[in-house]
Order: C-alpha cells, then sequence, then structure tokens
C-alpha cells in the first residue's frame, strides 16, 4: 500500500499535464478558425458598363474584278498584243484572230442585202404609181392596189431580214478583235500566235487570258455569329499581311451577307480596299482586327470574378458577411473586363478575386474597392 501512494501523486501530475496540453492545442486551433473566417476579401459594386475589346480573323484578298477571256468564235490567234504583267485600260485591244469564212459570209451577206434593197425600193416604187394612179376613179381596182402593198411589204421584211443577217455576221467579225472589258492587269495567258481557239471544242478548254482589276480590291472575312453584329455597313477595320510586316492597312465594310453560312455559322463580311499603290496583290490572306463595342447595358465585371468549375460559372455575392454563389453566363470580354448575365442586380457586393476554396454560403468579409 506505501507503494502505490509513492506514485499516486505523479501519476496524477502528468494526467493534469496532459489535459492542460489538449486545452492548450484545442484553444489554439480555436484561436486559427476564427483567424481564417475574418479573411478579408476585395470586393466591388456591380454597375453596368461597355466592353471594348478587339478580336482577330483571318481574312483574304480578292478582286474586285475578275474574268476568263474567251474567244466567241471558232478562229485562229492571229496577233497577241498583252502578255501576264500586261496594265491594261477598259476598251483596250488585247488580241485579234482571223477567220476566213467570215469575211467570205460578211461579203455575201452584203450582196443579198443590196439585192433586196433594190428589189424593195422597185415595188415600194411601183405600189406608190398604183396608188397615186388609183385616185382616178375606175383607173385601178382595189384588188390590183392590195396587191401592190403586199408585195412592197413582203419585199420590205425580206429586205429587213437581210440588213439583221449582216448585222449578225458583222458582229462576228467583231469578234475577233478582243479587248478588255475593264482596266486591270493580266495575270494569265494560255494560248501563242496561231492556236486554233473556239467558243466549245478544242482549244476552248482555257481561257485566253485572266485579267484582274488590281486597284481596287475586296477583303472576305466569315465573322463567327457571337461577333456578327459588332460589324455595320461603314464600319472601319485594320488588317496586315505577312508579306509587309508591321505596316496596318484600314478599310471599311461595304458588303453584309445578313444571314450565316449553313457549314461555318459565320457571316460572310467584304470590305473595299484601295489598292492604288499596288501593294496588295489578289489572294493574300490578312490578319483583320475587328473591333467589339458593347451598348453598356450588360454587368461588366473583371474577368477574375468569374469562377469556372465543375459546377458550372458562378461569381461570387456578398450579403450579410456570407458568400452566394450565382450561377451565370458570360458573354464578349476585353480590356481585363467580361460579360455576364444572371440573377444579379445594380449595387450587388461582388468579390473581386475569386477561387473554390470560398464555398457556398461560407462567411466571408468583403473590402470594396472600387
Amino acid at each position: 500500500m506505501k507503494r502505490y501512494k509513492k506514485f499516486a501523486i505523479p501519476l496524477f501530475v502528468v494526467v493534469g499535464l496532459a489535459f492542460q496540453s489538449c486545452k492548450s492545442e484545442d484553444k489554439k486551433f480555436s484561436d486559427d478558425a476564427t483567424e481564417i473566417a475574418v479573411v478579408t476579401h476585395e470586393a466591388f459594386r456591380l454597375k453596368k458598363g461597355a466592353v471594348a475589346s478587339s478580336f482577330r480573323i483571318p481574312g483574304e484578298l480578292v478582286a474586285n474584278q475578275q474574268v476568263d477571256i474567251y474567244a466567241k468564235v471558232s478562229s485562229f490567234v492571229e496577233k497577241l498584243l498583252v502578255d501576264v504583267g500586261t496594265e491594261v485600260k477598259k476598251g483596250q485591244l488585247l488580241v485579234t484572230l482571223d477567220a476566213p469564212e467570215i469575211s467570205s459570209q460578211l461579203a455575201g451577206a452584203e450582196s443579198r442585202l443590196k439585192s433586196f434593197e433594190a428589189v424593195y425600193l422597185a415595188s415600194k416604187s411601183r405600189y406608190d404609181r398604183v396608188l397615186k394612179t388609183s385616185k382616178t376613179p375606175g383607173t385601178i381596182s382595189q384588188n390590183d392596189l392590195d396587191m401592190a402593198f403586199a408585195d412592197q411589204q413582203s419585199d420590205l421584211a425580206k429586205w429587213e431580214s437581210a440588213k439583221a443577217a449582216y448585222r449578225e455576221i458583222t458582229d462576228a467579225k467583231n469578234y475577233l478583235e478582243i479587248r478588255a472589258p475593264f482596266s486591270g492587269v493580266i495575270t494569265s495567258r494560255n494560248v501563242s500566235a496561231g492556236a486554233y481557239v473556239g467558243p466549245s471544242g478544242r482549244g476552248s478548254e482555257m481561257p485566253l487570258f485572266t485579267l484582274l482589276e488590281q486597284k481596287n480590291l475586296r477583303l472576305v472575312v466569315n465573322v463567327p455569329e457571337l461577333y456578327a453584329s459588332t460589324l455595320q455597313k461603314g464600319s472601319a477595320v485594320e488588317f496586315t499581311v505577312r508579306s509587309i510586316p508591321g505596316k496596318i492597312f484600314k478599310a471599311e465594310v461595304s458588303r453584309l451577307a445578313g444571314a450565316l453560312d449553313d457549314r461555318l455559322r459565320a457571316e460572310l463580311v467584304e470590305m473595299d480596299v484601295n489598292n492604288a499603290e499596288g501593294e496588295l496583290l489578289p489572294k493574300m490572306v490578312a490578319e483583320v482586327t475587328i473591333p467589339v463595342n458593347t451598348d453598356g447595358n450588360s454587368f461588366a465585371v473583371p474577368q477574375s470574378a468569374v469562377l469556372n468549375s465543375t459546377l458550372g460559372m458562378f461569381v461570387i455575392k456578398v450579403e450579410n458577411d456570407s458568400s452566394i454563389w450565382v450561377p451565370v453566363s458570360v458573354g464578349r470580354s476585353g480590356g481585363g473586363l467580361i460579360e455576364v448575365f444572371g440573377e444579379l442586380s445594380d449595387g450587388d457586393i461582388l468579390l473581386k478575386s475569386v477561387s473554390e476554396e470560398i464555398r457556398d454560403k461560407a462567411p466571408v468579409k468583403a473590402e470594396i474597392t472600387e
């Protein structure tokens, strides 16, 4: 019994010390928890604002006008007056063709035209005499007068037909001289002097020339559906090309398709580009910078205020010192801001920088900085 009494006090002391240590740890943990709960986060008051930004999209420069020039009639190339790279004016002679049979047809048509003209003039003269004589009663019957008039009209019709045939062959002969339909540059030549050309069959597989208008180009872009409403007729855009690094070109929207493409779900937009100096070439690929400015009727928040989690997209609102995850959808972004849409109101207090560590309905304090 004396041995047990000897160790009773030390055992009690050890248990007391251990209990005291546990209380100290609990107090330290409680202090730490209190310290975490009172961490202050930067916040701001929600308000509507415009988001100004831009996005880059590839485009293509194409000729304002382009045409493949073919021969209208079967013929042989007599003389080429232009070649690849030749700048031509509207109406300038490009090539002369030779078709001897057309000259023969024209001579025959001219002969028939003169013959029918003579026949018509004779019948008209006869009708005029008969008409004048018929004014004396009893000299010419009505039937003879009608027959003379019918002969005159028949000969007139034949003469008109001969004139039409003559014009047709004359026009065909005019096709032996091919002229430029507009001012531009010859970009390809596929024939040589003496080659047979024609409207169909051998000799017409490829055009004689390809003519492009180079002084005026079109910049063609397909604008995605999200940004289709940002461009209007007259909107200004900037673009660059790889062959001239560092130089920024300007253009204005001239034409909008007004509908989305079935395959790309994008709207075709064309801009007219003045290329008087000839720096740009058709078929060049351009990087187009399109400005995007919202109307200011939606809420704009810093991009860091949007939480993109596996559950969706949220902003964290502070209400009564408690966090509330508000589901949102986003719109356009730029300049560090992004449009958000959800159950939000003017003046709501939102956290400026969010993460999943800030749980929903957790205690939180906010310091409004702006």
